[in-house]
């Protein structure tokens, strides 16, 4: 030898020729050495950051620091909205750095975001048992000597390290929501359509961070203003009581197609909540466990009257006779068996015809498709729906007007399809004959 040391030589066997190659042994030492505490090199060059930010001290950053680390670890991914430093030892050692992705209105559950290092050196990137179920929707890098190498299921599972670990970080997480929160209130609702999602599937799953999240939680109304569940709870409280003194949570998943029903409820000076995420179903369900006398209905779940039944019965100007024949024209223009006609006794300047569903059943639904353990037997059940019928509108008024019964059933049908256009079901052949019905009209 000319120069101190020692040569490590290994014999390579037949089916492990790969590992001679220099891309695959470039692409391992990237994965497992990338933050390595000593300096790597290969081919006389470089290739580890000995000295991550993560194992600073936060007031040795700056921002630009925390997103140059996100941009190594995720490159060309869209900058985070913020992230947290977590440096803690004691009762265990823990580092690290969270960042919160903009979250879409879908679950993005790419379980590879969050990489688990011991002492910078990477062990899996299948932190579903270190990290709660909800965090998964963060990126990063957490780093501790006290999480068991042993990184199987059950293992992980019984350790009283990765408990703590567990815990220690769902409160961080939300210590820095609600700092957020307090700090800058406008600027958290500019950003909450991108961490709502995440805040409502922490509630849904975590009592823990539901009881700490509830104060900062945003419900947005369809006009776009936002509230907390304390706030909205009081701006709705007079307004929107029953008879029975249940509060009346009105909501909107579409509201563009749900615009007709949407009018009609703030024509009563009601307010209807937006609630159009993947996740809102399960939600939706959450807060009716957790709010006192509260119940939340979808804005086109039937009449407005029957969503907040005050008690007070409209009069119908139908006769018993007329009532029988407007359901029974009614019924042979739609021939479904999916569609129950109902006559309603409606003010006179609302819809001549309204589409609904059943809550429960429609919500059921809802669940099943979105992933509700449980639910899978609504999923697969046909949607039923209500043809509500406004007795009292000046439309159906004219069904009863002609004896010509092709003409009562023209008008019948155009009034349906109206109906079905307003809640987006009126398709293909159907939709094609109503428009050129609608213009021959003019």
């Amino acid at each position: 030898r000319e120069h101190r040391g020692t040569d490590i030589i290994l014999h390579v066997a037949e089916d492990s020729l790969e590992f001679l190659e220099e891309y695959r042994l470039k692409q391992i030492l990237d994965k497992y050495c990338k933050f390595l505490p000593i300096e790597i090199e290969f081919q006389e060059k470089n290739i580890n950051n000995p000295s991550p930010i993560w194992t600073k001290q936060p007031n040795e950053l700056t921002d630009e620091d925390y997103l140059k680390f996100y941009d190594e670890l995720y490159p060309f991914s869209e900058k985070p909205l913020f992230w947290i430093h977590l440096n803690v030892d004691y009762p265990f050692n823990l580092t690290g750095i969270l960042y919160f992705p903009k979250v879409k209105n879908e679950l993005q559950m790419q379980r590879e975001k969050i990489q688990l290092y011991s002492r910078q050196v990477f062990i899996t990137d299948e932190v579903k048992d270190v990290v709660p179920e909800f965090l998964m929707l963060l990126h990063g890098v957490i780093d501790s000597p006290d999480i068991p190498l042993n990184v199987s299921r059950s293992f992980l599972q019984a350790d009283s390290n990765v408990k703590k670990i567990n815990a220690y970080i769902t409160k961080k997480v939300a210590d820095k929501l609600a700092e957020l929160f307090k700090a800058d209130r406008t600027n958290f609702e500019e950003k909450f359509d991108n961490i709502g999602l995440f805040v409502k599937y922490g509630m849904i799953s975590d009592e823990k961070f539901y009881d700490r999240a509830k104060d900062y939680c945003l419900l947005q109304n369809v006009d776009g203003k936002f509230f907390t569940l304390n706030e909205y709870a009081e701006t709705v409280a007079d307004n929107q009581k029953d008879k029975d003194g249940n509060t009346v949570y009105l909501y909107a998943t579409a509201p563009n197609s749900q615009d007709g029903f949407i009018q009609s409820a703030q024509k009563r000076g009601y307010d209807v909540l937006k609630l159009d995420t993947v996740l809102d179903s399960h939600f939706i369900n959450q807060l009716e466990q957790k709010l006192e006398k509260t119940s939340l209905k979808r804005v086109d779940a039937d009449t407005i009257e029957k969503l907040i039944d005050k008690g007070i019965a409209l009069d119908m100007i139908l006769s018993d006779s007329e009532k029988e024949t407007i359901k029974s024209v009614f019924e042979s223009v739609i021939n479904d068996s999916t569609k129950v006609v109902a006559l309603e006794a409606m003010p006179a300047d609302e819809m001549p015809a309204i589409i609904t569903q059943n809550e429960f059943m429609r919500r059921m639904a809802d669940m099943s498709r979105n992933g509700g353990g449980g639910m899978n037997m609504f999923g697969n059940m046909p949607n039923n729906y209500i043809v509500s019928i406004n007795g009292n509108s000046s439309s159906i008024q004219k069904i009863l007007k002609t004896s010509d019964q092709e003409e009562q059933k023209t008008i019948a049908k155009q009034i349906y399809d109206l109906a079905m256009l307003s809640q987006n079901m009126l398709l293909g052949a159907d939709l094609t004959a109503f428009i050129q019905r609608t213009a021959l009209a003019l």
